[in-house]
């Protein structure tokens, strides 16, 4: 499996370019994304999010969180398809996020590496 992450306001480099944010980036066109796909409802959710960015967050109990989000019945779908993605062609996560390492993106590329 291939899979790499990317941000979303970078040129396209080959792959299945697969957007995992739930907003839509800020200052960039729909028709200039060169998405294949966006998969929101694989990001945490606006609750989550929020939380995140709040006073009072902390990564560790944020990726927690998330991954217990990612353990929803639908969003394992999600994962399943992405996973089918990745065993076909290289899967490109984008996001708009300026330390993807630090954020969902990386809880969620830990997740798509792990075996069902």
């Amino acid at each position: 499996m291939s899979v790499r992450v990317e941000r979303v306001y970078e040129a396209p480099d080959g792959g299945v370019r697969v957007l995992v944010d739930r907003l839509w980036p800020r200052g960039l066109k729909k028709e200039d994304a060169q998405l294949d796909r966006w998969a929101k409802e694989i990001a945490p959710s606006t609750e989550l999010r929020r939380w995140f960015h709040g006073p009072q967050s902390e990564y560790g109990e944020f990726a927690r969180r998330y991954r217990t989000e990612l353990d929803a019945p639908q969003v394992q779908q999600e994962l399943a398809e992405l996973r089918e993605l990745a065993q076909n062609d290289d899967l490109v996560l984008l996001t708009a996020v300026k330390e993807p390492s630090h954020s969902h993106v990386n809880v969620l590329l830990e997740r798509l590496e792990q075996a069902d």
